[in-house]
């Protein structure tokens, strides 16, 4: 199944919310932004994640809603006091009287304490609810790959088109070439070796010969249905299907001999770029 890099989902369960951003990326590559306390949860819910996503640059940001969790706080008195003292000696010394915002005493680092809930429960809440995240993310990225995979079908019969028409053409292209040089030598009234003539026509077919071009692009058109019809992460391999379409494409168009064929090569070669496009989102 086709899947999408770029999604987001948020999940929530009792005091614990996780938001999972993914993005495009090479590779794997993941960001936990988590409660120190719970950093020790950190290398299993990685191990969750690359078992289920394989590319992107993905964020997962937790947080814990303490109130919702019914926790309470106590005050490092002790703490608190030295603190209080620090502060008018400081006071003192600098003849400032300006009275501190006791939520400034409550940020610093130790005076609040924190009544320890049952960390099991809420570590196997986080983990759980982990996992749901993930499982929003993989569905977001299979509709999104769905569509990118009907774009990319949409765009391989347009190209098929194009080649089926220059297919056509061609063996018209190389009758009108050889007549045209002979109405040109009718021109000169000269004597022409007819040996030497056949061999220049002959190099002449076989330089704007375009036909193993066209096999190959619809050999390659035939590669990328197959590929999108894998289950498994297709992102890279359909990249790599692209850059050999896009080569056909610039050879096609080198060898074309014919106006209508140079446009039509361009065609392909605007197409194949809308797809590569599209490819570059898929993982």
């Amino acid at each position: 199944m086709t899947k999408s890099m770029t999604a987001f989902a948020r999940f929530e369960s009792g005091a614990v919310s996780w938001e999972v951003r993914s993005v495009n990326h090479r590779y794997l590559d993941t960001t936990f932004k988590i409660p120190e306390r719970f950093r020790s949860l950190e290398p299993e819910l990685r191990s969750t994640l690359r078992g289920n996503l394989h590319r992107g640059k993905v964020d997962c940001l937790l947080r814990i809603n303490f109130e919702s969790d019914n926790m309470e706080y106590k005050v490092d008195e002790d703490r608190l006091n030295k603190l209080i003292n620090a502060i008018d000696q400081v006071n003192t010394i600098t003849g400032n009287s300006t009275p501190v915002n006791p939520f400034e005493f409550l940020r610093w680092p130790g005076v609040m304490l924190e009544v320890e809930t049952d960390q099991s429960e809420l570590e196997q809440c986080i983990k759980q609810s982990f996992e749901e995240a993930i499982s929003s993310v993989i569905g977001v990225r299979e509709r999104e790959g769905a569509e990118l995979e009907r774009i990319i079908l949409v765009k391989l019969n347009e190209l098929e088109s194009i080649v089926q028409a220059v297919r056509l053409e061609s063996s018209k292209i190389s009758e009108r070439q050889k007549r045209k040089i002979l109405e040109k030598l009718e021109e000169l009234k000269t004597d022409i070796d007819n040996n030497r003539l056949e061999q220049e026509l002959v190099y002449l077919a076989q330089k704007s010969d375009i036909l193993e071009e066209l096999d190959r692009l619809d050999m390659h058109v035939e590669e990328v249905r197959n590929t999108l019809s894998q289950d498994e992460a297709i992102g890279r391999r359909l990249d790599f299907l692209m850059q050999e379409l896009n080569r056909e494409a610039n050879t096609l168009s080198s060898k074309a001999v014919a106006a209508n064929t140079s446009i039509q090569a361009v065609e392909l070669k605007v197409i194949i770029e809308q797809m590569r496009e599209q490819v570059q989102n898929i993982e």
